[in-house]
């Protein structure tokens, strides 16, 4: 069988060939049709109805309730136009009835030849009485008496866009359907009997040629088995991944506890029980020969980083280096500076390498990473560019790892050639969601708060009663606290009654004309972010005004108070983050949300969520009941996966079906070569995750 350069099998080369090779499709109805993702005939299929037509057959007009869609035989008395601009009206008759049939938009000549005076013709339409005689606004179906089994009692609807019918839509649903290739099972027989669904092929068929609106719900068999179809092909490809990353055996790390316990002795707080049992199943999964591949999950502030740190010193104690990667130059010096100055009488060398090291200074960083002088290296991207070479790289740990994707993330412990990975989460993810983005993974999770962490006084307040918030920040700021205020937009735009982060800079500088206040926005370049926010973190500013991009990685334990305006336009998960930036200090911290004064009574009993409870994982389930995963914190740009047909919040147990014969046929089948095997191949080119049959390769 062929396969293209991107490893297509050839039989799917007509099912992912362009729209445009559709007879009626030019450029406009192309980008009509890309307007709603489509631009193969395989995106087609992917593009889900949402709702249906049910007709009515009727013998005579009173046969239905007002107004219904309806199929009628007439006989065609006349044809009119009073001018070329104004509608067409056609005057029909069945039995004694009388409907007039109105065409929009539509050329006399065609309609003349559609509909001949004095011939029977069975039209479709919606039918409105509350004209007289009664009529239809351009019919959606006219044929002849002898072709009346065309028109289908029951039609999917589909989403449009200017320029597209439902007629359309259905027709090229009609070839994307006929160029399905003929694919082999992929499930295990077993669960298929035990669901009672359809094969593939069939599935798409009820989706696209439903006999009613229960064919289209959720729960039915044929979208169920869509569904998981999507979440199974998923996790094979975490499976596969999570298979070539544990290939390569790793090595067994047991250190001598002699830095560890040193760390341990110089904190000023005791560890949590979750904390102890996360170190417990890391330090097994080192222990072992083969590689951990572990995400560690905890809500802001429950103490991740120690964590990750008596891990890292674990590989210190053994002779062996460990790297952390951030997403930020601001974040990976934090790092380095919290992780120098707990480590600084060990008697361990901590070195920084950043993107922006040149010249001899980088050269010589590289040369320390790569003789094993430098022990622990903390950096951004530029731990696993090319040229950087460890000596004996045995973990490496991921912060904020949202912000890498699978590749990246392999790519950087492959820099070892047999290092364990740690992956550090401040995101408190729903289940359905850790299992879809980390499935390849074990999860330890840290759900308790240091005991001495003070809890975040949250309060709700409506616009119009800035003036207040203002009044009472000025005694705050005299106390030298430090403020952050959010603003969701960076300029004004119109139709919001919220300002934007350059309008509230330039406000709050009038109001505090002594005081130290700049903006920091993502339009900055990152040489300007990071100064800025360094100059916060050292005193010199008074009050950030911000956008989002201090949503994570920032460790301000001066800063006590943060204000949110527009806060109805954010997730409660992203609020959650946002108010974890303060807090972090010995000062008792307050996160103050300013809502629309025109916020209706859900907005309102939605963001009472966040002052009820500071637990993050509970917020993070509220709000994938409300936003759904799409929205949830953004995942759009965070690496989370976006399905047609699967559903998060009604979903998990599909997912952990998935999930578990995933793991299952991988592990028996590490290299597809079976016929089941074979057969999923197919299924991850039709879901175009054929980039993770790479690994296979090695």
């Amino acid at each position: 069988m062929k396969e293209n350069y991107f490893g297509r099998p050839e039989k799917f080369f007509s099912l992912f060939s362009s729209i445009t090779n559709l007879k009626g499709v030019g450029p406009r109805t192309a980008r009509s049709l890309n307007n709603l993702g489509i631009s193969r005939f395989r995106d087609l299929l992917l593009l889900a109805p949402i709702g249906g037509i049910h007709r009515v057959d009727i013998n005579y007009f009173g046969e239905h309730k007002n107004p219904a869609v309806v199929i009628a035989e007439v006989i065609v008395l006349s044809i009119s136009q009073k001018s070329r601009r104004s509608p067409i009206k056609v005057k029909t008759q069945q039995s004694s009835k009388i409907l007039e049939l109105i065409f929009f938009n539509y050329r006399l000549d065609w309609v003349k030849k559609i509909l001949p005076e004095g011939q029977k013709r069975v039209i479709s339409g919606k039918i409105e009485h509350q004209m007289f005689p009664s009529q239809i606004i351009n019919p959606d179906y006219i044929v002849l008496p002898s072709e009346r089994i065309k028109i289908p009692i029951f039609e999917p609807k589909y989403p449009l866009s200017k320029g597209l019918s439902q007629k359309f839509l259905l027709n090229a649903l009609k070839h994307a359907l006929d160029k399905i290739p003929l694919m082999q099972e992929w499930l295990d027989p077993s669960l298929v009997r035990e669901k009672k669904w359809p094969s593939f092929q069939n599935a798409m068929a009820s989706l696209h040629k439903p006999s009613n609106l229960e064919d289209l719900n959720n729960r039915s068999v044929a979208r169920q088995r869509l569904a998981f179809d999507e979440f199974y092909a998923h996790q094979i490809g975490l499976a596969i991944a999570r298979s070539k990353f544990r290939r390569r055996r790793g090595v067994s790390i047991i250190g001598n506890g002699i830095l560890v316990n040193k760390l341990i002795r110089s904190l000023r707080f005791e560890l949590t029980f979750c904390q102890l049992e996360a170190v417990r199943e890391i330090k097994a999964d080192m222990q072992s020969s083969n590689r951990m591949n572990r995400l560690l999950q905890g809500d802001v502030g429950s103490g991740k980083t120690v964590v990750a740190l008596i891990s890292i010193l674990t590989a210190a104690e053994t002779g062996g280096q460990a790297a952390l990667l951030a997403p930020t130059e601001i974040l990976a010096l934090q790092h380095y500076e919290t992780v120098s100055s707990l480590t600084k009488d060990f008697g361990i060398s901590v070195l920084h390498l950043s993107g922006r090291d040149k010249g001899g200074v980088k050269e010589k960083k590289i040369r320390q990473i790569a003789t094993g002088e430098a022990q622990i290296i903390i950096g951004t991207h530029s731990l696993f560019q090319e040229g950087v070479q460890y000596k004996n790289l045995m973990l490496a740990v991921i912060d904020e790892q949202h912000r890498f994707g699978v590749k990246q993330r392999i790519s950087f412990a492959e820099k070892g050639g047999y290092a364990d990975l740690l992956l550090l989460s401040a995101t408190p993810i729903p289940r359905s969601l850790v299992l879809t983005s980390y499935g390849d993974m074990n999860i330890s999770i840290i759900k308790e708060k240091p005991r001495d962490r003070l809890p975040i006084r949250t309060a709700a307040i409506p616009q119009r009663k800035v003036r207040h918030v203002l009044d009472r920040l000025e005694s705050s700021l005299n106390k030298k606290t430090r403020v952050f205020w959010v603003c969701p937009l960076i300029e004004e735009k119109e139709g919001h009654n919220f300002l934007s982060a350059e309008s509230r800079c330039s406000l709050l500088k009038d109001r505090f004309k002594d005081k130290r206040i700049k903006v920091l926005h993502g339009r900055m370049k990152s040489d300007e972010k990071d100064l800025l926010m360094q100059e916060f973190v050292d005193g010199k500013l008074d009050i950030l005004v911000s956008t989002t991009v201090i949503e994570v990685g920032v460790d301000v334990p001066e800063a006590s108070i943060m204000i949110i305006e527009g806060a109805e336009r954010f997730g409660l998960a992203q609020l959650h983050q946002l108010r974890g930036r303060v807090g972090r200090g010995d000062r008792a911290s307050s996160c103050i949300l300013l809502y629309s004064d025109r916020a209706s009574l859900e907005t309102k009993k939605r963001l009472d969520v966040l002052r009820r409870t500071n637990d993050g994982f509970e917020i993070s389930k509220e709000d994938l009941k409300i936003r759904g995963h799409g929205d949830l914190l953004g995942v759009q740009q965070s690496g989370f996966p976006t399905f047609h047909f699967g559903e998060f919040t009604s979903n998990l147990a599909l997912i952990e079906t998935a999930w578990s014969n995933a793991r299952a046929l991988v592990d028996t089948d590490p290299d597809l070569v079976t016929q089941r095997g074979l057969a999923v191949k197919d299924l991850l080119h039709f879901m175009e995750l054929e980039s993770c049959l790479e690994y296979l390769k090695g």
